[in-house]
C-alpha cells in the first residue's frame, strides 16, 4: 500500500447542504484543516477546494456528489498520484449512526460519489476509504433514501455525529502516520455506550 497523499472528503457544495448527512465527508476534512491550521482555497482546474499540509493535500470536490469523479481524476492527474495514494472519506447509510469503517478497497455500495470516482478511474476500486455511518430511517430498500441522506441530523443525533466526525479525523491521521492496517485495527472496532467507531 502506497503512502496516502490526498485526503478527499465527499459532499455537496452550497449553503443548503451544510450539515446534511451526505456532507459528513466535507466535515471530516474541515476538521482536519482546523487541526492542522491549513485553509481551503478554490481551485478551478480541479473543480475543488484544496488545502495543503506538508506533503498531504485535503480536497472537497465542488461538482456535486454524483460527479465527484471528475474532480478526482483532475486531482490525481495533476499531482501524478495513483488511486491508492488517495483516501476517500464519505457517508454510509448502511452503517449505524456513529460507526466508522476504514477499508483498503471495495465497491460503491450504492454511494453515488464512490460510483462516480470508480467510473472516472476506469473501474478501479483499489483505493482506501473511511466510511461514516449515518444510519437509515427504515430498512434497506424502504423509504426515500435520498431524502434521508440530504436531511440534517436531529438534535439528539448531532452529538453522536460530531463525535463520529472527530473520530474519523483521528482515523485519517492514523492512516497518514501509522498506515492503513493500524487504522483498520484501531477504528473498525465497536466502542462503548452503543456508539461504534
Amino acid at each position: 500500500m502506497q503512502t496516502v497523499r490526498l485526503v478527499l472528503g465527499l459532499g455537496n457544495p452550497g449553503a443548503e447542504y451544510v450539515g446534511t448527512r451526505h456532507n459528513v465527508g466535507f466535515e471530516v476534512v474541515d476538521c482536519l484543516a482546523n487541526r492542522w491550521g491549513c485553509v481551503f482555497r478554490p481551485k478551478a482546474r480541479f473543480a475543488a477546494e484544496v488545502a495543503e499540509h506538508g506533503a498531504v493535500w485535503l480536497a472537497k470536490p465542488q461538482t456535486y456528489m454524483n460527479l465527484s469523479g471528475r474532480s478526482v481524476a483532475a486531482l490525481l492527474g495533476w499531482w501524478k498520484l495513483s488511486p491508492s495514494e488517495m483516501l476517500v472519506v464519505m457517508d454510509d447509510a448502511d452503517l449505524p449512526l456513529g460507526r466508522i469503517k476504514v477499508l483498503a478497497s471495495g465497491g460503491s455500495g450504492g454511494h453515488n460519489g464512490l460510483r462516480s470516482i470508480i467510473e472516472a478511474l476506469g473501474g478501479t476500486e483499489s483505493f482506501p476509504r473511511v466510511r461514516l455511518g449515518i444510519g437509515r430511517q427504515s430498512a434497506p430498500g424502504a423509504g426515500d433514501l435520498s431524502e434521508h441522506v440530504l436531511g440534517r441530523f436531529t438534535d439528539a443525533e448531532r452529538p453522536v455525529a460530531r463525535a463520529m466526525i472527530e473520530r474519523a479525523a483521528a482515523a485519517v491521521e492514523t492512516v497518514l502516520t501509522h498506515g492503513l492496517a493500524r487504522a483498520m485495527n484501531e477504528f473498525n472496532r465497536k466502542v462503548s455506550e452503543g456508539v461504534t467507531g
